[in-house]
């Protein structure tokens, strides 16, 4: 059986993606920017339950064409998980937007080379509807326009990303198949103790580092569903050359809204999460489809207080809540 490769095997959905495939009795192929980094991805597989005994760790990196036609050789399926995803925005958009757009077009080439079957590329929301539109209402026919005033470089990076690729599909020739999954703000378990964006906030509502929540309203998607998606998106023969998104079902939500949830089922332990949300305007909540993902493939995600406790007490029981937050 051939390997599925796996970019950015170290990171919060590719570390859950990794031991997922493992369970299913895949081998796994992975890419990281450097083998060092080997010992924390088996670490981490085997906490998301999985037999690391068919992983191989490979270095590669998405600025340079150093290992790449390696990575990909007797891979018939890659998911094409590695991108930036900052803590904060940066001042100079490129430091997102060069590695995101190069790094994935880098990849599909080589995929592409060597005569892959099928690429699933993890884009995001951000690709999909951070450009205002009447009702706030998203489909995958949405696209962010990365010119729209005042977008933020991360949104501009996954949208300027996401068409390059699809531009080089749809314009390469060739056999390989594109699939991109969409998702909004991933949380849920980790399996990784690197902190990400969205761990990293559910752990400064625990720790009292955030007073007051941020004025947003989100979609939230569990980072196990995201995998689980992504698994879905390689195997259906009708997914090739579509989007989908990946959101939980139900309204989407504000910080506050998750800092209540953590209150509400947690006790003592998020007893520092803010109470009180930014001072500003009403903010429209969008409404976001997973329609497409659920119809066509039969996902089905958990909903979003769970994925948002079960963040919290996965950080709890890693020990990475500091202080008084673990055990």
């Amino acid at each position: 059986m051939s390997p599925v490769l796996v970019t950015g095997g170290t990171g919060y959905l590719g570390t859950q993606l990794i031991a997922a495939l493992l369970r299913a009795g895949r081998p796994v192929r992975a890419t990281a920017r450097s083998t060092d980094r080997a010992p924390a991805l088996r670490a981490a597989v085997r906490r998301g339950g999985a037999d690391d005994a068919g992983l191989e760790v490979v270095a590669a990196d998405l600025m340079s064409d150093d290992g790449w036609a390696a990575a990909v050789t007797g891979c018939a399926e890659i998911h094409h998980v590695a991108s930036p995803i900052p803590v904060a925005q940066p001042t100079d958009p490129d430091e997102l937007i060069v590695p995101a757009r190069e790094g994935a077009l880098r990849v599909l080439r080589a995929a592409r080379d060597a005569g892959a079957r099928r690429v699933v590329l993890t884009s995001s929301f951000a690709a999909v509807g951070y450009t205002p539109k009447p009702g706030a209402e998203f489909t995958e026919d949405d696209w962010t326009d990365p010119d729209t005033p005042g977008l933020a470089p991360y949104p501009r990076s996954k949208a300027i990303a996401e068409r390059a690729a699809w531009d080089l599909m749809n314009s390469a020739g060739g056999d390989t198949e594109l699939v991109v999954v969409n998702p909004t703000g991933i949380f849920g378990p980790t399996l990784t103790t690197d902190l990400r964006s969205s761990t990293a906030l559910i752990k400064a509502m625990l720790d009292g580092t955030m007073t007051v929540a941020p004025r947003h309203r989100f979609g939230v998607a569990d980072v196990r569903d995201v995998a689980d998606l992504h698994i879905r998106a390689m195997a259906a023969p009708e997914a090739a050359g579509k989007r989908f998104l990946a959101v939980a079902d139900g309204p989407t939500l504000s910080f506050l809204e998750v800092a209540d949830f953590l209150r509400q089922d947690l006790g003592a332990l998020a007893e520092r999460a803010p109470t009180e949300e930014a001072p500003g305007a009403d903010l429209p909540r969008p409404i976001i489809h997973n329609d497409r993902a659920r119809d066509e493939l039969g996902w089905r995600p958990r909903d979003a207080r769970t994925t948002i406790v079960e963040t919290a007490t996965s950080l709890r029981d890693l020990g990475l809540l500091g202080g008084g937050g673990a055990v």
